[in-house]
């Protein structure tokens, strides 16, 4: 499966995605974790692609996506606002990772009639009570934007708690899937899976926060099962 990578102007600022799959079959919008790019989707794409059109954005100051000023997940929603409009896409199916699904909830929240079906892997929304260091500045140049990482520490650590209190407002069926072995309190997966109204949270034990990279397999089962439910 051949996966395209095209470049589009979002709110004038050049963005990158890459694509999988017929432009005439159901959408599936997929966003990376901190510090990866939409290539970290490949692998699902190329078989999800023989079903849907698979969309991965590099999100702001990731991949082959603008360096900007500021990088807040609210803007980053914002970003996944922007591109489904300009895709034309009415209702699609959300999948998001780590940071990517941290947007992903927020979007859901917020725009809850454009989300079809929303799938989560490994993370909870920001919760109070979690301190990030800020670590310096790494000396070797990165495939992403640096100042990404403050901000967004920043928000872990002061997170917005309407990102909780709305979780209630999601009303697309939701795959929460999680790591088992990971760095993310998998307590707070199955906190998250019940207070969204209808949510079903999976477990790949052993598979760690990147379920999709580590257990390609078994994530892809899982998401498959879900989506042909």
């Amino acid at each position: 499966m051949e996966v395209r990578v095209n470049q589009i102007e979002l709110n004038g600022m050049n963005f990158q995605y890459r694509e999988a799959g017929e432009a005439s079959a159901p959408a599936i919008v997929a966003l990376h974790a901190l510090g990866m790019s939409a290539e970290s989707w490949d692998e699902v794409a190329a078989v999800l692609g023989k079903e849907y059109r698979v969309l991965a954005l590099d999100q702001r100051g990731h991949g082959g996506s603008e360096r900007t000023s500021t990088y807040t997940f609210e803007l980053m929603c914002d970003d996944l606002l922007q591109f489904v409009n300009a895709m034309n896409l009415e209702s699609f199916t959300l999948i998001g990772h780590s940071m990517g699904g941290t947007v992903s909830y927020l979007f859901s929240e917020t725009f809850p009639e454009r989300v079809e079906r929303l799938i989560v892997e490994d993370t909870p929304p920001p919760f109070t009570g979690e301190k990030f260091e800020i670590p310096p500045k790494p000396p070797a140049s990165l495939p992403f934007d640096w100042k990404v990482v403050p901000s967004i520490l920043q928000q872990l650590n002061n997170p917005n708690p309407n990102w909780w209190e709305r979780l209630t407002d999601i009303i697309a069926p939701t795959l929460i899937i999680g790591g088992g072995a990971s760095h993310i309190p998998q307590d707070k997966l199955q906190e998250v899976s019940k207070r969204i109204p209808n949510c079903k949270l999976v477990t790949i034990e052993e598979a760690g926060h990147e379920v999709h990279t580590g257990s390609l397999t078994a994530f892809l089962t899982a998401v498959k099962s879900f989506l042909d439910s």
